[in-house]
């Protein structure tokens, strides 16, 4: 495939995100053995756990922000986590509607214990690369971050609605 393929895709297969989405896929089968085989918890609760061992203490809302998760999927997940008593829950003094997220010493084991074993899949997908493709690849994705973030819709655009197939009007605030 040709690079032009990249800006000029003809085929589903020369998409750029399609040959994300299927690296990720790809790799992240034993990322996820390892979640729920080993662990009992899902991907997304492992990105969560990772989160809070790196912002312990941090409000819901904020982790949902860093997660890159809509506040419903994130309250799904760390519920899962409570519930497995990996996370410990806690209504802020004053304002009850806040919740502040911790781990509990049994959520630091289980990050503790995964993140070496991850980071091991991820040492060894890079390993095809050689310094300087590793600093370029570094380098191309702070910049596509950036262009994604840039392009991101607005508070203003219609909703998704997979229900039915299709967009959902947005509701008047």
């Amino acid at each position: 495939m040709a690079w032009t393929d990249l800006i000029h895709p003809k085929t589903t297969d020369e998409l750029f995100l399609y040959r994300l989405s299927r690296l990720r896929s790809a790799a992240g089968r034993r990322v996820i053995r390892i979640c729920e085989g080993e662990f009992g918890i899902t991907r997304r609760e492992w990105g969560i756990l990772g989160l809070l061992a790196k912002h312990d203490g941090i409000l819901s809302s904020q982790l949902a922000e860093r997660a890159q998760l809509d506040r419903a999927r994130t309250s799904r997940a760390v519920s899962g986590l409570v519930a497995k008593g990996l996370v410990l829950r806690e209504a802020r003094p004053g304002d009850r509607r806040e919740v502040v997220l911790s781990l509990t010493e049994a959520g630091r084991a289980v990050n503790g214990a995964m993140f070496p074993r991850v980071a091991q899949i991820n040492r060894e997908l890079l390993s095809v690369l050689g310094e300087s493709e590793l600093a370029a690849l570094d380098a191309a994705l702070v910049r596509l971050q950036a262009q994604a973030d840039a392009m991101a819709p607005g508070p203003d655009a219609p909703l998704a609605n997979r229900r039915r197939g299709g967009r959902s009007p947005r509701r008047a605030s």
